[in-house]
């Protein structure tokens, strides 16, 4: 007995070890990563000791080593680029400590968890540790909850810490965000993706690249349950699953996709797939789908072999692709899309063809017919899929979501309150020895810009020399967006070691010129790094003493490969393309130019075509790395408003124009430049094939385009009238308002329509203000607030009773014209009552925005998510105008 317990003893102890868990338990996968890995490890070689040094120095299960293996494999090069092996090593124990703690970890199949749990990036956001920090924070919150249970209160969290505000197109990491409290669509859901993943929730982000029916785009959720996506607006928590103010809008979108990082294999549509990633399409979760099947034919009738077909819908007044695919050995390409109209485009090199293919259709052809310099003009209407109805949630479900959500504001609120104010940003002039009262009202603008991010900007302007002329421009350079998540150190990196001994000047214009084009961090959108001191360092070793432009460009030929891969689109740090040694082509020209600031010389990247340029003699020069070229003479195109036009055209609104590069047109980036803010105006450019597009939205969402080929030549000159095609069909009375109806006003003091609509008429507004719709039409207006006083009727902003939170405050939205009355709406009682008028089923698709006559004729009606608004009001105020003379 006691040899067989010893010899029992001795198996359990060595010959019943658990084997070790694979992480990916399919081999031919787990071969096919293996066999990427060492690619990866290959390109990377120059970051060997960041990157790879943690499989020597780490000790790791076979798991963990699998998962870090898988995310090297497929991630793109700004983060092979710019993080270290400790960071991701972070991600994947992080990752499998929250699958093994919470019991839906259990349920996950290999697959979802691999591509939608344990990838770290959401999209082309900054990183950062908020998966760990999310994690401690949400662990105890969701514990005991069933799992739809948890993503919906994930996603409460989630709008405790942030709200919708619009911002530029730099996507901040989510710790910034939360410093901050608000951002853009596409930042909420990054931060909402990371939290759910952070507790072992799939989660991904989604996207309509452009809507159909209005000028925008619009990113959520999509979260994995029990077996099945669901969907939810990121940080606008509702009661239930499914449920999001653009439930409705989304059923009328072209296309909603998502990349996935890796190797996937799932089972939805791809519109695109390469070795290291994928974007699928998800349209078919949304709204009622057809396949359309096109034919690409030469000009011979031949199939044309290997063409790039893109399908675009109309959008800022271009033609933008929602989704590109590459013609087979028959000349053959096929999309899942919705029920509106297309513009198929499809080329060869320079040869090119395009069709309009109505919502019905589900097949075309298209020749490529068209060749570079060919001059034409051409006009067609787009229609988008039609208007539906969405289902609602019960009144009760409702009622309680709307206190957890006033209450959450007031959380958010509360923290929003500790930003510096007047009083705090004294004392800390005060405590500097700062006396110059200009200069403490300048610098005050910057750090109420700087929010939660306050304490880096007043340590800033601490240990900077506040004395400096450079300093106001400086910060002047940087945007707001910069001062709300850039730490001290990063500034102080580039102001005080930038400012030269030759900088000295008493001419403030040669002084604003250098701190933007000089000093300034901010290059185009990626995350600011303290590259400066670094590249200096790197001059001194390689014994290059006054470095010029053509050492720069020697320098940059010589030592970065431009490779493609960079598939999530996030830029490169300056240092991150120089260590790695690789680069795709935004990221290297970001580099080009930050080489030359480094070394004094004023560089930047064209506003419109970003190209890379630098100054001599206070001319701007081009530089080209792929090819040798002369500077070439500019073009001149000048644009001219329209007597026929109801309201001033807008670029990027109404119209662009676009130069032909690689099959296609590429759209100009005019859209903040100040000189065409007025028309007439002009604009400068290389010479090349371009197309110049009109466009006039209905407010039905259709919009009729006209569009003109031509070819400009050294120093030719051109010039366009933008007039708005003419939308048919004249105004409708919709229905007939009482203007004697009740208005309640915020302040308790009540009126009635005809009382505040100084005979003009009434532009009202039905909205939820704790929602995007509403948010984005609050800050549509002010951009005609000119036309809205010149008019002077009422714009009555309306919140329904039980819609108005405690903390809610009207001074929050800014440059609203100065005849706004806000009122509130007890039971709805207006609400219903133009309902009733209209037939309308209404319930919370909010904003609700009408004009009504001096009669109250309802002339203008808008329901739920749409931009342009406020140029639709402005037409329909116009045009009732022309019909009362």
């Amino acid at each position: 007995m006691k040899i067989s317990s010893i010899i029992i003893l001795i198996i359990i102890l060595f010959g019943c070890t658990p084997k070790e868990r694979h992480f990916i338990t399919n081999e031919q996968y787990r071969n096919q990563v293996k066999e990427q890995f060492n690619q990866r490890k290959a390109l990377a070689n120059n970051r060997y000791d960041k990157l790879f040094q943690i499989f020597v120095k780490e000790e790791m299960s076979i798991e963990e080593r699998e998962a870090l293996e898988f995310l090297y494999a497929y991630m793109p090069l700004s983060d092979l680029a710019d993080y270290d092996g400790y960071f991701f090593l972070r991600q994947v124990r992080t990752a499998l400590e929250a699958r093994s703690l919470f019991p839906w970890g259990k349920t996950i199949p290999e697959d979802i968890f691999r591509h939608f749990v344990l990838v770290y990036r959401v999209n082309n956001e900054n990183l950062d540790d908020a998966r760990q920090i999310f994690f401690n924070e949400l662990q105890s919150r969701v514990r005991g909850l069933s799992m739809a249970e948890a993503a919906l209160e994930v996603n409460h969290w989630c709008h405790e810490m942030v709200t919708y505000q619009a911002t530029d197109g730099r996507t901040s990491a989510p710790l910034a965000l939360r410093r901050t409290s608000w951002g853009r669509c596409g930042e909420e859901s990054t931060f909402t993706v990371t939290a759910l993943r952070a507790i072992g929730i799939p989660a991904r982000q989604c996207y309509t690249p452009r809507w159909a029916h209005t000028d925008d785009n619009h990113a959520w959720v999509e979260v994995w349950v029990d077996g099945k996506w669901h969907y939810m607006g990121a940080c606008e928590p509702e009661p239930e699953l499914n449920m999001a103010w653009f439930s409705g809008p989304v059923k009328r979108a072209m296309m909603v996709h998502t990349k996935v990082f890796g190797l996937y294999k799932g089972t939805e549509e791809k519109n695109f797939e390469s070795p290291i990633y994928s974007e699928i399409n998800l349209l078919q979760n949304y709204t009622e789908t057809k396949k359309l099947d096109v034919n690409v034919i030469n000009s011979d009738n031949k199939p044309a072999v290997g063409a790039k077909v893109q399908f675009k819908i109309y959008n800022y007044a271009e033609l933008y692709p929602i989704a590109t695919k590459i013609t087979d050995s028959n000349g053959k390409a096929s999309l899942t899309t919705g029920y509106g109209d297309l513009i198929v485009w499809a080329n060869i090199d320079d040869k090119y063809g395009y069709v309009k293919i109505p919502a019905k259709e589900i097949s075309a052809t298209v020749t490529l017919n068209h060749n570079v310099n060919d001059s034409f003009e051409d006009s067609f209407e787009l229609i988008p899929p039609k208007e539906q109805k969405v289902a609602e949630v019960s009144s009760e479900s409702r009622e309680i979501n709307n206190k957890r959500l006033a209450e959450e504001d007031s959380l958010r609120n509360a923290y929003i309150a500790t930003f510096i104010n007047e009083e705090r940003a004294s004392r800390l002039f005060d405590e500097i020895g700062l006396w110059n009262m200009n200069l403490r009202k300048e610098l005050f603008k910057y750090l109420e810009l700087s929010q939660g991010n306050h304490l880096e900007i007043s340590s800033f302007i601490k240990k900077s020399n506040f004395e400096s002329p450079y300093l106001l421009p400086f910060l002047a350079s940087l945007t707001e967006k910069d001062l709300r998540d850039t730490p001290e150190r990063i500034l102080s990196d580039h102001f005080s070691s930038g400012i030269k001994e030759q900088f000295m000047t008493n001419n403030q214009q040669v002084v604003d010129f250098l701190a933007k084009y000089v000093l300034s961090p901010r290059i185009e959108r990626e995350l600011i790094q303290p590259w400066r001191t670094f590249f200096v360092g790197e001059f001194s070793k390689l014994g290059i003493s006054n470095i010029g432009i053509s050492d720069i460009i020697y320098l940059i030929k010589e030592n970065i490969t431009i490779c493609d891969e960079n598939y999530f689109n996030c830029p490169i740090t300056p240092r991150g393309v120089y260590e790695l040694g690789y680069s795709d082509i935004r990221s290297r020209n970001i580099l080009f130019v930050a080489l030359c600031r480094a070394a004094a010389i004023p560089a930047r990247l064209d506003p419109a075509t970003e190209i890379p340029q630098y100054s001599e003699h206070e001319i701007w020069k081009d530089v080209i790395f792929d090819e040798e070229v002369e500077q070439a003479s500019k073009a001149v195109i000048t644009f001219n408003d329209s007597k026929q036009n109801i309201i001033k055209p807008q670029y990027s609104i109404h119209y662009t124009v676009a130069n032909f590069e690689n099959g296609d047109f590429n759209t100009l980036d005019y859209e903040d430049d100040e000189a065409l803010k007025k028309l007439p105006a002009s604009i400068t450019s290389n010479p090349g094939y371009f197309r110049f597009i009109v466009g006039n939205r209905a407010n039905d969402g259709s919009v009729i385009v006209n569009s003109s080929f031509f070819t400009m030549n050294n120093n030719d000159r051109k010039n366009f009238t933008v007039e708005l095609p003419e939308i048919q069909g004249k105004m409708m009375v919709m229905g007939i308002v009482d203007m004697n109806s009740r208005v309640d006003k915020i302040d308790l003091n009540h009126t009635t329509l005809k009382e505040l609509s100084n005979d003009k008429g009434v532009v009202l507004c039905f909205i939820d203000p704790g929602k995007e719709p509403s948010k984005q039409v609050l800050q549509n207006l002010p951009t005609y607030i000119k036309e809205l006083e010149s008019w002077n009727g009422a714009v009555i902003f309306v919140i329904p009773e039980d819609k108005l939170s405690v903390g809610f405050d009207t001074e929050v939205f800014k440059g609203l014209p100065s005849q706004t009355v806000w009122a509130v709406d007890f039971n709805r009682n207006l609400l219903k009552t133009i309902s009733n008028t209209m037939l309308l089923n209404f319930s919370e698709n909010f904003p609700l925005m009408l004009f009504l006559n001096n009669n109250g004729g309802i002339l203008y009606y808008s329901e739920g998510y749409r931009t342009g608004i406020g140029e639709n009001i402005i037409k329909t105020i116009k045009e009732n105008e022309a019909t009362m003379k």
